[in-house]
């Protein structure tokens, strides 16, 4: 019993899967010890373990709040971010601010999923130092109430028409600048020349 208690301690664990939740803000964690609930208050049992040996260090390989962006230009603030424990009984809190997006495609198809931003903060807890808190790493989320729209459209030939009469007309008048700015000066030079053969 005792040695299985200290394989636990040099192991680590991969955690993935899905969870789905109402539009409100909220949390979620991930904790060593037993959890339940008392009182409607969410509790976890870390008692049989010494909680000044636990190393809450981790990697986050993904999190999403939605269906991924396809050819994504955009990339999650969270994907490949790594909390590294300097010391034992580190508490990690994560707050995300969420943007619901969509996506309009050409095809006019549309793809809901949403956008966020991420603020990181860790402390030690410990009787020691005298920091409330319980190891482990914290999500707190709060969605925003507004909703960004990008939309994919097709240019028309008339803007492309436009565009290749600006270009066309920019030529001229730099050529036309540069004509006169060369003529004036051809200009000048011969009326100084005129004016030395006669002096």
């Amino acid at each position: 019993m005792v040695e299985d208690m200290k394989k636990v301690f040099n192991e680590g664990c991969q955690i993935y899967g899905y969870m789905e939740v109402n539009r409100v803000s909220g949390s979620f964690h991930i904790a060593p010890g037993k959890s339940f609930s008392i009182s409607h208050v969410h509790v976890h049992d870390v008692q049989p373990y010494s909680s000044s040996q636990f190393n809450m260090t981790h990697r986050i390989r993904s999190l999403t709040f939605g269906d991924p962006i396809p050819g994504k230009a955009f990339t999650n603030p969270m994907d490949g971010v790594e909390g590294v424990a300097p010391e034992e009984s580190m508490m990690f809190q994560y707050y995300l601010k969420i943007v619901p997006t969509m996506f309009e495609n050409i095809d006019k198809s549309v793809l809901h999923t949403n956008q966020f931003s991420t603020t990181r903060h860790q402390k030690a807890v410990s009787m020691m130092s005298g920091e409330s808190g319980m190891p482990g790493v914290f999500f707190s989320y709060e969605i925003s109430p507004i909703m960004i729209k990008f939309t994919h459209k097709q240019k028309s030939f008339g803007h492309f028409a436009t565009g290749v009469c600006a270009i066309i007309g920019g030529i001229f008048t730099v050529a036309g600048l540069l004509d006169s700015t060369i003529y004036k000066s051809e200009k000048l030079l011969k009326q100084k020349l005129d004016i030395g053969k006669q002096g």
